[in-house]
């Protein structure tokens, strides 16, 4: 049942211009990607890399390049793939969570859209969400990070 939809996640990806999928069910992680960089099937796969950031200052036209690293002792929350950010599932609903927040490993945090499925994306550690990094309904790329959470 599973394989099934494994390999309709290996067409969709093969028609688009998407580089990798990860998705989660039957309580599985599946990542697939068209060029992987590692040959092999790594235990544990660390996605908190700088990130850079390029926005325009208003009214000025410059554009102002940061990277982001996490603060002493906090853990960041990164995007497993690319797509459309959500902090909630539906626009009438409160959000997953808000800064403040106290999370458990498997708690839903937001929701990222690829290629029109809803990708649940979980905490993977226990603690306090400190600071939310996206804006809601934004677009985010692959290892972007989401937001950043004070293990407990």
């Amino acid at each position: 049942m599973w394989q099934d939809k494994l390999k309709e996640i290996i067409k969709i990806l093969e028609e688009s211009n998407v580089n990798e999928i990860e998705v989660n069910f039957w309580g599985r992680k599946f990542r697939v990607s068209k060029n992987p960089g590692i040959v092999g099937n790594p235990t544990h796969v660390d996605y908190s890399i700088p990130v850079e950031v390029k926005s325009t200052v208003p009214g000025q036209g410059v554009e102002v390049a940061s990277a982001t690293t996490p603060e002493d002792g906090m853990i960041e929350v990164t995007s497993p793939m690319v797509g459309t950010f959500y902090r909630a599932s539906s626009p009438e609903v409160s959000p997953f969570v808000k800064v403040g927040d106290q999370v458990t490993v498997g708690q839903p945090l937001c929701i990222i859209e690829a290629m029109k499925i809803m990708n649940e994306i979980e905490a993977e550690v226990a603690g306090e969400i400190m600071k939310i990094l996206t804006e809601d309904s934004q677009p985010v790329e692959y290892g972007q990070p989401l937001f950043l959470v004070k293990p407990v």
